[in-house]
């Protein structure tokens, strides 16, 4: 029987993606073969769920390919997935980015003693490395880790357990990756992380994503378009807010983590701003980049939350004037503070989470609405699909060049993307 090469699935996060594409170079420089990878996400039980899922139904369509389980699920309750009869090795987020692991993987008989968990200790970690890769996502954006790990512990969050404390990729490496991203023809790239604002931290000197920023489009003056994911606002430095003012090629669109928008709920979440804070942040970045738009994080029914509370976070949408929402009803992950505080009623919560939603589609209607007859420069993302500098997508009547940027001209919308 032909050998096949491995599969990946991954769940989660844009940074899990960017390591599964590093891991597919790896496995193929191994020369691993018959093996199915799966990524895990850990950010709440329901993603745990769905892994599990996952590779129940793998191994069902593929009997018989070896499943290996890695990422921040696989990390943090490594025993339960090896428990699994048809998970064949369980690897952590320091391992599965080490070349040596998968030239083991490799060479496996499978069946002999060879330890079935290849799980360290992530917070032993010091160090993360800037991992090559030739860009994913589409054929026109391409992802670049800058940032791994977590120094922070917010009551609901179990990430740190997998990802280590924050690790910084030197400035160095991640302006070469870029330049070689750029050689290959990408016309934006995206810098992603696990808490961006922490970047420099723990590099001499003590840089922050505002030096990054400046130093990369200072170096790459080829580099369309520049963007950055998730950020915590309270963390953001004076040259990032001078690069948001005045450097036209860092994207005006920012996805905040903000939660929450009652007080009581931040300090309980342990979070480090308050409701004013967050409301200030966006009102000086909209001063000093008028067509920006915001993206944000936001949990509804967080335990003890009442219904007053919560109102205060559906406020915030218009106070902050979000635009892009991540709506995530609160499930309890065990081994978290938050676990063992008073929970909201389930039917509450879903029922918040539906409004916060309504909310968000109401604000995507506003801003699509304030886009009709304006001209704007849309990265092509397939023939007949491109983004905005605000990264509302953009639907086109007749194919464009992927990955070019074209100026069209907005006709109309369908009140979750533009007509063009």
């Amino acid at each position: 029987m032909t050998a096949k090469p491995p599969v990946f699935s991954t769940h989660g996060c844009r940074l899990n993606a960017y390591e599964t594409e590093a891991m597919k170079d790896l496995a193929a420089q191994a020369g691993l073969d018959d093996a199915i990878i799966v990524n895990t996400c850990a950010v709440t039980s329901e993603a745990v769920r769905k892994a599990r899922q996952d590779i129940r139904r793998l191994h069902r369509d593929n009997p018989h390919a070896k499943i290996i389980v890695t990422g921040c699920a696989a990390q943090t309750d490594p025993e339960s997935f090896a428990e699994m009869a048809e998970v064949a090795r369980v690897i952590g987020n320091t391992e599965k980015m080490q070349p040596e692991t998968w030239a083991g993987l490799a060479g496996a008989d499978w069946i002999g003693e060879t330890e079935k968990v290849q799980v360290n200790d992530i917070m032993s970690v010091r160090e993360t490395a800037g991992h090559l890769i030739d860009g994913f996502g589409t054929r026109s954006r391409a992802y670049v880790q800058v940032q791994n790990g977590c120094d922070h512990r917010c009551t609901f969050c179990i990430i740190p357990f997998g990802r280590g404390n924050s690790r910084s990729v030197p400035a160095g490496v991640v302006v070469d990756q870029i330049t070689r991203l750029v050689d290959k023809g990408y016309n934006e790239v995206v810098l992603t992380g696990v808490d961006l604002t922490s970047w420099g931290a723990d590099l001499p000197g003590g840089p922050r994503l505002g030096d990054l920023v400046r130093r990369i489009l200072k170096l790459v003056p080829d580099l369309s378009r520049l963007r950055i994911s998730s950020i915590d606002s309270i963390e953001a430095d004076p040259a990032l807010m001078e690069a948001i003012a005045s450097e036209p090629r860092l994207m005006p669109h920012l996805h905040l983590s903000l939660q929450a928008g009652d007080d009581m709920i931040l300090k309980r979440m342990k979070r480090r701003h308050l409701r004013d804070d967050a409301i200030a942040f966006c009102e000086e970045a909209r001063r000093l980049r008028p067509d920006i738009t915001f993206g944000a994080d936001l949990i509804a029914g967080f335990p003890t939350e009442t219904e007053a509370m919560f109102e205060n976070s559906l406020k915030l949408v218009d106070d902050c004037h979000l635009t892009w929402l991540h709506v995530f009803p609160y499930s309890p992950r065990p081994g978290t503070p938050a676990a063992k505080m008073p929970p909201v009623n389930g039917l509450a919560i879903k029922e918040r989470a539906a409004r916060l939603r309504a909310a968000g589609s109401s604000a995507v209607t506003r801003h699509l609405e304030a886009q009709l007859g304006r001209a704007h420069p849309v990265l092509m993302e397939a023939p007949d699909l491109g983004r905005t500098p605000q990264f509302a997508e953009v639907r086109f009547a007749t194919a464009q060049p992927v990955g070019q940027i074209v100026t069209a001209r907005i006709s109309g919308h369908d009140g979750s993307r533009l007509a063009a």
